[in-house]
């Protein structure tokens, strides 16, 4: 959530935000109304603890003269009752007005461009040539299927639509992709991490809002966990109530599980849209001063990565409209598919500011030893699912053939062309 500061200080700048949003903007005057009555109460709690203070020193004195001090005892009962009341209160209150709080959306960045859904999203840059073809070209899954590399059909069947085999070189191109972005990424001082597959729904909570839990996260029944849709949430969940040394950079690997509920939904078959994938997700924590240094370094990481792979892409900015409630600024890498002739994404930036770390009490120690709450950022370095869907599209040869890209040779045993199994 939002430091409550912002409203008691600077009220148009967060109406100001929500409106660019086309959100809400009562929900932040509520939020003010609740906390004034909130910090009343918490007034009127202090003035009640100092009568109540006073009046016990009444009852000493009065017991040292021998005195029962009767009248002195009821009253200081009426205080300490009406305290308890008033605390009461207060926490019911400050439970409310976090409760709105919690639906305000971060303050976004200056450069976020205003607009209502991802077709407002702005194109800030493009790299690379699209692949021309003098044959007719295939989708990936006929590729797959004609390659006998993979097989959806087996998959349904055992597990149901949005969920795969790969095999024979497929499956090494997957475990290829895992092995360069380790490299890769271990090259540019990041630490890697293995996380947990599973998480708490209070972290969960703190990560992301509750819609997009519903959309998105595989809730364990009769458990207090869930399975991770991206192991952004485990490395945000590993410094939970901590105080960190900042800068953190972190990437890693993990299994991802995800419902994909809504206007999507899940392919019928494939390898682009699923309810498990692979994933490299790099994360930082940072000092404020510092984030909107790593949100480029974060973007590099990835673009650079993608030229290595030799896969045409371009770069959205998302717009006020379609920016999710925790972020303040967010980016997607969309890669060319010759098949869709579109642009389908593959990785997406962010940068949540104190939003997240906030929700999870994580924080960092300045020179003056104060503490403050760090910024958390995240980005794609790679989901290995779609970047095979890109390689089999545009590397695809009028033999029905697939070229593997030249960096991804050293970790595919020799095998630079995936053929028929």
């Amino acid at each position: 959530m939002i430091d409550i500061n912002l409203i008691r200080d600077n009220l148009k700048k967060v109406k100001d935000n929500q409106k660019k949003k086309d959100k809400d903007v009562k929900v932040v005057d509520e939020v003010l109304k609740l906390d004034k009555e909130w910090k009343k109460i918490l007034k009127d709690v202090e003035e009640l603890k100092r009568t109540r203070n006073k009046v016990s020193l009444e009852i000493n004195e009065e017991k040292k003269k021998g005195k029962k001090a009767d009248k002195e005892i009821k009253e200081m009962r009426k205080v300490v009752s009406e305290i308890g009341a008033k605390d009461l209160k207060a926490n019911e209150l400050l439970k409310k007005r976090n409760h709105y709080l919690s639906k305000i959306d971060n303050i976004m960045h200056e450069k976020v461009p205003k607009g209502k859904d991802e077709k407002d999203n702005k194109e800030i840059r493009k790299w690379g040539t699209k692949p021309t073809f003098k044959f007719k070209i295939k989708n990936h899954v006929e590729l797959v299927e004609d390659l006998g590399v993979g097989d959806f059909d087996a998959s349904a069947r055992s597990s149901g639509k949005g969920f795969y085999f790969l095999k024979g070189d497929l499956g090494m191109l997957n475990q290829a992709l895992i092995q360069l972005a380790i490299e890769f990424m271990s090259g540019r001082d990041y630490v890697y991490v293995e996380p947990p597959l599973m998480l708490r729904k209070e972290v969960l909570g703190g990560a992301l809002d509750l819609e997009e839990f519903e959309k998105t996260i595989y809730s364990i029944e009769n458990e207090d966990v869930a399975l991770i849709g991206t192991s952004e949430y485990s490395l945000l969940g590993m410094h939970i109530n901590d105080v960190v040394d900042v800068p953190k950079k972190y990437f890693a690997y993990s299994m991802c599980f995800r419902k994909e509920v809504g206007s999507h939904g899940i392919n019928e078959k494939g390898l682009w849209r699923t309810h498990q994938f692979n994933k490299i997700e790099q994360f930082v924590f940072c000092h404020p001063k510092e984030s909107w240094k790593y949100f480029d370094e974060m973007s590099k990481n990835t673009e650079e990565l993608m030229q290595a792979l030799e896969l045409p892409y371009r770069v959205l900015e998302i717009c006020s409209g379609d920016l999710s409630t925790w972020k303040a600024r967010s980016f997607d890498v969309e890669v060319w598919r010759p098949t869709m002739k579109e642009y389908g994404e593959v990785a997406s930036l962010s940068n949540c500011t104190d939003y997240q770390a906030r929700n999870l009490g994580i924080k960092y120690v300045d020179e003056e030893m104060k503490r403050h709450f760090v910024h958390t950022l995240n980005n794609t370095v790679l989901a290995t699912s779609r970047i095979m869907v890109a390689i089999l599209e545009n590397f695809q040869t009028e033999k029905g053939t697939v070229k593997v890209p030249k960096v991804l040779w050293p970790y595919m045993n020799g095998v630079k062309e995936i053929k028929n199994i």
